[in-house]
């Protein structure tokens, strides 16, 4: 027996051929049977019981067999998916490849033998209530996608409106900034942020591990957590990211998360960057484009792994002169592929940089950014791809 209640519907004009099989099939408690006399309310019987198996008369007085079962499966019908099984009184080759040809799924010579008749209806029957259920499990699942594609561009939307403006950027006294992230999916996990207030400049840069939308929500609270304790005025870098730590922790572990990420901030004032937390690679470049590389690997330690990091947190200045600034990145941009699986790597965008440090930081970063499209060309980019120039005017 299968799950779900097998439903019979004979088209047949013979009462006595009717009861028959509705004799035969009686001994079967998940069959019902449903009879229909008059083929042409076919369509109308059909919709009211609702059938997974459909057993069709060729010979009747009202309507030809044939024409009826090019009715039954004509591809606008209610009825074109259902099993078709073609009841005849002979075994004629030419008749039943034409009932195949017109779409029946079977042929069987009336009056049938029991047995054989009720593995047929079960056969077919089965197979249609398994394209049911696999049709209703795709139109969940295409339900399902359309709210999360629906959750997934809400968050990217989020993600794009708290990315600091051109405008707000341009009202930094003494600094010449162009950022840019391109997520590698509809929600990235990268994070860049500038910030001002009261006079401070706060620069950070970060990378959540994986993507999605779970990475994107992550971004969203890092930016929310460094807002809100630079609007308390919290002067001592080295606490502010214990605490935005700290933060992090509680609601990944809230969430039941495994994400973390890499964050480095860096404090402007008076031509002095102070620089905190672990991330990629710093590139400080000279008036002129000579580059100095710092490692960040010992100023810090991945946010939202551990609840205290304190022991891990360091910093380190970097004094600008005029023309002098610092560029930051993800791992997005170094470890971008080309078709040929070749990474991009620091030395190349360093020297991008260089080449074009006399520049203004918007034409730097649109260098550097066309310079990494075209190493990509075709390939699919896997990472998130995050830069921020910063030169001191």
């Amino acid at each position: 027996m299968t799950d779900s209640p097998i439903n019979v519907l004979l088209i047949d004009d013979q009462p006595m051929i009717g009861e028959a099989i509705r004799r035969m099939l009686g001994t079967e408690p998940d069959i019902i049977f449903n009879y229909c006399r008059d083929p042409t309310q076919a369509i109308k019987r059909a919709l009211e019981v609702k059938p997974t198996v459909i057993l069709q008369d060729l010979v009747m007085p009202d309507i030809e067999g044939l024409t009826l079962v090019r009715f039954l499966r004509a591809k606008d019908a209610p009825t074109h998916e259902i099993p078709l099984i073609v009841l005849s009184s002979k075994e004629d080759p030419q008749i039943k490849a034409k009932a195949f040809n017109l779409g029946a799924n079977d042929y069987l010579v009336k009056l049938p033998d029991k047995a054989e008749l009720i593995a047929r209806i079960r056969y077919h029957s089965t197979a249609y209530i398994n394209l049911l259920k696999r049709k209703e499990a795709e139109e969940r699942l295409k339900e399902e996608n359309l709210r999360l594609s629906a959750e997934i561009e809400i968050t990217r939307k989020l993600q794009q409106m708290i990315l600091p403006k051109e405008e707000e950027l341009k009202q930094i006294e003494g600094l010449d900034i162009a950022g840019y992230m391109e997520p590698a999916t509809d929600v990235g996990g990268d994070y860049y942020d500038v910030l001002h207030h009261n006079g401070r400049v706060k620069i950070g840069i970060g990378d959540v591990t994986g993507h999605g939308l779970e990475s994107g929500v992550l971004m969203i609270m890092v930016q929310t957590a460094i807002r809100t304790l630079m609007s308390r005025n919290e002067t001592d870098p080295l606490k502010f990211l214990a605490v935005v730590n700290r933060t992090i922790y509680e609601n990944v572990k809230r969430i039941n998360s495994d994400k973390n990420l890499t964050l480095s901030l860096l404090d402007y004032e008076n031509n002095c960057l102070r620089l905190s937390g672990q991330h990629e690679s710093i590139i400080v470049v000279r008036s002129g484009g000579k580059i100095e590389i710092i490692d960040t690997i010992d100023l810090g330690f991945p946010v939202g792994l551990e609840e205290d990091i304190s022991e891990f947190l360091g910093q380190t200045e970097i004094y600008l002169n005029p023309g002098d600034g610092v560029v930051l990145y993800t791992d997005g941009i170094t470890e971008a592929e080309n078709p040929q699986g070749e990474l991009y790597e620091l030395d190349r965008l360093c020297q991008v940089i260089s080449k074009n440090w006399e520049q203004s930081a918007q034409e730097i970063k649109e260098a550097v950014i066309e310079d990494v499209q075209q190493h990509i060309d075709t390939q699919t980019v896997y990472d998130d791809i995050t830069l921020l120039v910063i030169k001191q005017k």
